[in-house]
């Protein structure tokens, strides 16, 4: 277990903005940054990273709460490993905590965490087998090395190899103390049933590991050096619960920062161009891992930047792969541009060749915008051929329909029209045609009953009437306990004296002096804390919550804490708002006053509508219910 003094030491020197900005491209808003939602899709930049308060809350999803939090959701990380990241990102060494674990402590540790052990220790274990046996030296690192690999290169990829012994790595899992089960389900190892002891996956092959955004290792890509064809060239790990391969991109954890530096992604195919980019001094470069192009991949990189360069092989499949990744990337909003090396040569023959400069200078000046690209390939070699012609237009057009931005469609449909001397008119209709046929592609035709139906649509604004205001108000409580939990207030007691105190002993007294039961489950939970607090003489306010690392809580402070919008500066036209700390006092007099008036209201009601006898007794209380409340409602000037 990691110490309560490390845990502190973490959350103090912990910056949110630095943690996400791994992960999303912000920019600033105000006092504030902003970003496109890792969480959901959407057009409009709905993330909020606040570095005064050292939160964050996604609009889009709901989701918010601190740095460690965000590492969770994004990661799957646990609260552990998270606490772990963090501490070695900020170079705070881990001090344990080393009381025996309870039995709930140690089921917790849960299938997915030895996932992520076992590949681990499989990393580790190729990488010793690379560097320091016979076997790894004369095989794996004289192929890398014949590849013209710089050590510190084969060692920034974390490249290893397997050696030819079958089980070697199976056999020295299990001497770990990894089960057969695990081995299994991780993909490193089979178990056929005529041998008990185990395959390894990979043997004899060099290892390439495929990282997660912040490093952790998911899985393999393995490599054959033997010139037998009827074995694969390159064999990867299985899916499973941590490697999905549509989620993830090659080199993604290596080159996250020189994209968001760059603004500019370069998209390759293979693991060997991702490499030797970077050795030729090109960071900011990744690979869909031997996969085609995924959604989840393009959402990735648009974390960090909207412009990708696509670098493929100059034949007819790398051309093709060129065109469908084409019209993803522009269905998901980015700006692309495309670059075939010429005949013979491959992101990473290219850049062995050449130095960086060169490189880098023939990549900016050769790509060419998608547009541009499919003419070239598509209009090649068709002579004066009109039908031909029309038909590479046509393709160019279905493209374009893929954009979903009405004004860069505006744009693209312009450029065609100059290039090929075409009226935008013809090429508008054109861009209708492809973007019903897109339309009809996508949805399913209705049945002849759905036809024949009344089609009800939902209206926004119907009111929902099941909304207790009882309970709004109990979340305006919490929300101010949360916000303003340890602000000294001056309000006034039954004598109309004045007297001090702090909000979250205000909240506390107002709800044990009416013995109010707290209608929601997580306002109840915060509630206790905040008693607990207070009788150690302690006042417990938003950032102290965060620690308990309680999602359902952690999602209602930051939705307390994060405003969405940001007020303007109005104070240069002599325009003045008071803030709401401003006016606190009041704030919280009134909302206990509305509090107790609604909760006299609710009680009033339970009773009208109980079997009750309706005695004197009876009609008396509620007399003196509705005095009461009458009362209150001169104290808010609600009289009627």
């Amino acid at each position: 277990m990691i110490s309560k003094a490390t845990i502190d030491k973490i959350f103090s020197a912990i910056r949110v903005e630095e943690i996400i900005g791994e992960y999303v491209q912000l920019k600033r808003a105000g006092s504030n940054y902003k970003g496109l939602s890792p969480f959901a899709d959407e057009k409009t930049p709905s993330f909020v990273v606040s570095p005064s308060k050292q939160i964050w809350k996604d609009f889009s999803s709901g989701k918010g709460g601190t740095a460690i939090s965000f590492l969770m959701e994004i990661e799957g990380f646990s609260y552990p490993e998270a606490l772990r990241y963090a501490a070695k990102k900020y170079g705070i060494e881990i001090e344990e905590d080393h009381r025996e674990l309870s039995e709930e402590e140690i089921a917790s540790r849960n299938e997915k965490d030895l996932l992520y052990k076992i590949h681990e220790v499989a990393d580790r274990f190729f990488r010793e087998q690379l560097w320091n046996t016979e076997e790894g030296q004369l095989i794996g690192l004289a192929y890398f090395k014949e590849r013209e690999l710089r050590e510190d290169i084969i060692q920034k990829f974390q490249l290893g190899y397997s050696p030819e012994n079958k089980n070697a790595f199976t056999e020295y899992a299990l001497g770990k103390g990894y089960d057969k089960t695990i081995l299994e389900k991780s993909g490193l190892s089979i178990f056929p049933e005529h041998t008990p002891k185990g395959i390894d996956r990979f043997r004899e092959r060099v290892i390439f590991p495929i990282h997660s955004f912040s490093g952790r290792t998911l899985g393999f890509g393995a490599r054959t050096l033997k010139s037998n064809t009827k074995i694969a060239k390159y064999l990867n790990s299985p899916e499973t619960d941590i490697y999905h391969k549509s989620n993830v991109l090659y080199g993604i954890n290596q080159s996250k920062q020189a994209i968001s530096k760059n603004n500019l992604c370069l998209l390759v195919e293979g693991y060997m161009d991702v490499i030797a980019l970077h050795q030729a001094g090109i960071e900011n470069v990744v690979a869909s891992s031997g996969t085609s192009l995924t959604t989840e991949q393009i959402k990735l990189i648009k974390r960090l930047t909207e412009n990708v360069t696509i670098l493929f092989d100059g034949d007819a499949a790398g051309i093709k792969a060129s065109f469908r990744s084409i019209d993803m990337l522009l269905s998901e909003g980015m700006n692309i541009r495309v670059l075939l090396f010429p005949d013979g040569d491959d992101p990473d023959s290219f850049s062995r060749k050449h130095p960086q400069e060169y490189v880098e200078n023939f990549i900016s000046e050769n790509a060419k915008d998608f547009i541009d690209f499919k003419a070239e390939i598509l209009l090649k070699d068709i002579a004066d051929d009109p039908i031909r012609k029309t038909e590479a237009i046509r393709d160019i057009v279905k493209s374009v329909a893929n954009v979903e931005n009405i004004l860069k469609q505006e744009v693209y449909l312009k450029e065609i029209a100059n290039k090929f001397g075409l009226s935008e008119k013809s090429l508008f209709s054109e861009l209708g045609v492809q973007k019903q046929r897109k339309d009809n592609q996508v949805k399913t035709p209705p049945s002849r009953l759905e036809k024949n139906k009344l089609k009800v649509v939902p209206t926004q604004s119907k009111i929902d009437l099941s909304i207790d205001p009882l309970l709004v108000l109990e979340e305006k409580i919490v929300e101010l306990v949360l916000k303003y939990g340890d602000y000294i207030i001056e309000l006034k007691d039954i004598d109309n004296h004045p007297y001090e105190t702090s909000v979250a002993e205000a909240v506390i007294n107002h709800l044990e002096e009416d013995d109010y039961k707290i209608l929601s489950s997580i306002n109840d939970k915060i509630i206790s804390e905040i008693k607990t607090g207070l009788d150690e003489n302690r006042i417990r306010a938003g950032n102290f919550f965060f620690t308990l690392m309680d999602e359902s809580i952690n999602t209602k402070i930051a939705d307390a804490l994060v405003n969405p919008y940001q007020t303007s500066d109005w104070s240069k036209f002599n325009i003045y708002f008071m803030k709401e700390d401003e006016v606190l006092d009041k704030i919280v007099s009134d909302t206990l006053l509305r509090h107790k008036r609604e909760f006299i209201i609710s009680i009033i009601n339970k009773m009208k509508n109980s079997k009750e006898e309706k005695n004197y007794a009876f009609y008396k209380k509620i007399m003196l219910l509705s005095e009461l409340k009458n009362k209150i409602d001169e104290k808010l000037l609600r009289v009627l």
